[in-house]
């Protein structure tokens, strides 16, 4: 997503449209819209005949190429694809950048946050025709993303929960005891923050689902807030839409119980289980 945005700015800088792009490449307008958008692969030998077009030194032209060249190389969760929807793929490519994720869970408990046995259970009710090799196969994946957490770069995770993914019996009352006490080890991670949103908080601006929010250490790239449905997936970037999310979690982070509570709260429902 940097190098297609790269690419847009010094295509800009020399004064060259889609369509004459396109003509020196040979291809169509839209494939030069799909490469700058980051929708499709960079082919090394359009980037390379595009940066000579824009007037880019050799020098940094090789040094385009390099990163071009790293960029296209699949990421760890490629081997992961035969269970991985395209749709979701960006996501995982975009949390294992981002410097700070915010996330609202409504109904369950965030993925980096998950035991193996409380992803297990999800997985069954989410796939109940899918051979049992393949639900083991969703649950490492969602297990190999959380090795994130344990980085020392690791992102800044701020998640809301409602109060009622904690006591939704996911698996049984020995998995949620579990699921409880790996959110209470979380909360010891020091870029790591957990707020509940108590039943009696009230009505609240982000009940109308989860969503969740990236922000990077690149400044060519925005941020983006990730929305989803049985069947795909929505990535907004564009400003206006993204200061609306981030109001929106901020307005929430007042009405939720604040985290210095959040081991109190959660050693409350383990009680009750």
């Amino acid at each position: 997503m940097v190098l297609g945005k790269r690419l847009r700015q010094l295509r800009e800088q020399a004064g060259v449209s889609f369509d004459e792009a396109a003509g020196i490449i040979d291809v169509t307008p839209l494939t030069v819209r799909r490469m700058e958008k980051a929708e499709v692969g960079l082919r090394i030998p359009y980037v390379r005949e595009l940066l000579a077009a824009y007037g880019v030194a050799p020098g940094e032209i090789d040094d385009f190429l390099a990163l071009a060249r790293k960029a296209n190389e699949p990421g760890w969760w490629y081997k992961y694809r035969d269970v991985l929807p395209d749709w979701f793929s960006a996501y995982v490519s975009l949390e294992s950048e981002a410097t700070v994720i915010r996330v609202y869970e409504p109904h369950y408990v965030p993925g980096l946050l998950q035991t193996h046995d409380y992803t297990a259970a999800l997985m069954r009710v989410g796939f109940p025709n899918e051979p049992r090799e393949d639900i083991e196969r969703r649950v490492a994946l969602r297990m190999r993303r959380q090795d994130l957490l344990a980085k020392p770069e690791s992102p800044a995770l701020w998640a809301i929960v409602e109060e009622t993914v904690l006591r939704r019996p996911v698996g049984g009352a020995e998995v949620m005891r579990a699921q409880i006490d790996r959110l209470v080890e979380a909360c010891d991670l020091p870029k790591v923050r957990i707020q509940v949103m108590r039943h009696s908080a009230g009505a609240h601006p982000g009940a109308f689902g989860p969503f969740h929010y990236f922000r990077f250490g690149f400044s060519e790239l925005p941020d983006v807030v990730y929305t989803e449905s049985l069947v795909g997936a929505v990535y907004a970037d564009q400003p206006a839409e993204v200061v609306t999310y981030l109001e929106v979690l901020d307005r929430m982070t007042v009405q939720a119980e604040p985290v210095s509570r959040t081991r109190e709260i959660l050693a409350e429902l383990r009680k009750e289980l």
